[in-house]
C-alpha cells in the first residue's frame, strides 16, 4: 500500500497523536516508537523513523519528507488508554480500519477522560494504605490510622497538583500531611507504630510504574529516556522522603 501525497499530513498527524497519547498515559518509550513505526509501515512509509523522549517526539516519514516534532506537556498513568491506542494501531496495521477512522478514534481518545473519579481514587488510595500496612507486617490496630493518613495524603496530592501544576511540590506537601496525620494518630491513641503507618500511607504516592518503565527503557537501549525517567522517579522519592523527614525532625 502506497500512501497518497495528500494523505501524508493526515498520516503523520495520526502517528504523532498515537505516540503522544501513549507517552502521556505512562507507556514505555520503545512501545511508543514501535507503535508509530508499525502504523507508518502499514501505510507504506517503510523508511519512517521516530525518536521518542518523555517530553517530546521527533518523527520523520522519509528522506524526502519534512521532520515533525510534537511536545508532551504532561504525563500520568492511564493503562486503559494505552490499551485502546494499541488496539487502534493493531487494527490499522491489519487494515481493519482506514487511516481516517484511526485518526478519528485517536482524537476521541484524546478528548476522553478514562480515569476514575477523584473520590474513587482517594478511597482506593486509603484502602490500599491499610492493605500495605498488613503487607508490611503492621498491627491491625494501625489499619484505621493508615487508611486515614493515606486518604488525607492522596487528597492533598490531588488538590496541590491541581493548584500548582508542580508534581514534586504536590508530592512533598502530600507526604508532609501523611507524616502529620500519622503523628497525630499515634499521639491521640488511634495508632501505635508510626513507622509502619507512614510507610504504608506513602505507598500510593510512590512512582512504581515510572521506576519500572525506566528500567525497561534502559534494558531496551533507550538510555536517554531511561535516565530521564529514573531521575524523575528519584526526585519523586526525594520529595516524599523530604516531607516525612521534615515532620519527624520536630
Amino acid at each position: 500500500m502506497v500512501i497518497e501525497i495528500k494523505e501524508e499530513e493526515l498520516a503523520i498527524d495520526c502517528f504523532l497523536l498515537a505516540g503522544r497519547l501513549l507517552m502521556q498515559s505512562g507507556a514505555e518509550t520503545y512501545r511508543a516508537e514501535d507503535t508509530m513505526l508499525r502504523m507508518a509501515n502499514s501505510q507504506g512509509l517503510t523508511s519512517a523513523q521516530s525518536f521518542v523522549t518523555p517530553t517530546g517526539i521527533i518523527f520523520s516519514a522519509g528522506h524526502q519528507r519534512p521532520t515533525r516534532i510534537i511536545q508532551i506537556p504532561r504525563r500520568s498513568t492511564d493503562l486503559a488508554k494505552i490499551a485502546l491506542v494499541n488496539g487502534v494501531s493493531r487494527r490499522l496495521a491489519t487494515e481493519q480500519i482506514t487511516l481516517e477512522e484511526a485518526y478519528e478514534e485517536l482524537q476521541r481518545l484524546d478528548r476522553a477522560n478514562l480515569l476514575f473519579p477523584t473520590w474513587v481514587q482517594i478511597v482506593a488510595a486509603a484502602i490500599a494504605s491499610g492493605c500495605f500496612l498488613i503487607l508490611f507486617e503492621g498491627m491491625w490496630k494501625d489499619v484505621a490510622a493508615a487508611i486515614l493518613a493515606g486518604g488525607v495524603g492522596f487528597l492533598i496530592f490531588v488538590l496541590m497538583h491541581e493548584l500548582t501544576k508542580v508534581k514534586f511540590f504536590a508530592e512533598f506537601t502530600a507526604s508532609l500531611f501523611v507524616g502529620i496525620t500519622a503523628f497525630l494518630a499515634v499521639r491521640f491513641g488511634i495508632g501505635i507504630q508510626i513507622d509502619k503507618i507512614i510507610i504504608a500511607s506513602v505507598m500510593p504516592l510512590v512512582p512504581g510504574l515510572l521506576i519500572a518503565n525506566a528500567v525497561r527503557d534502559l534494558m531496551a537501549g533507550h538510555f536517554v529516556s531511561g535516565v530521564a525517567k529514573g531521575m524523575e522517579a528519584f526526585l519523586t522519592a526525594f520529595a516524599i522522603g523530604a516531607g516525612i523527614a521534615l515532620v519527624l525532625s520536630f
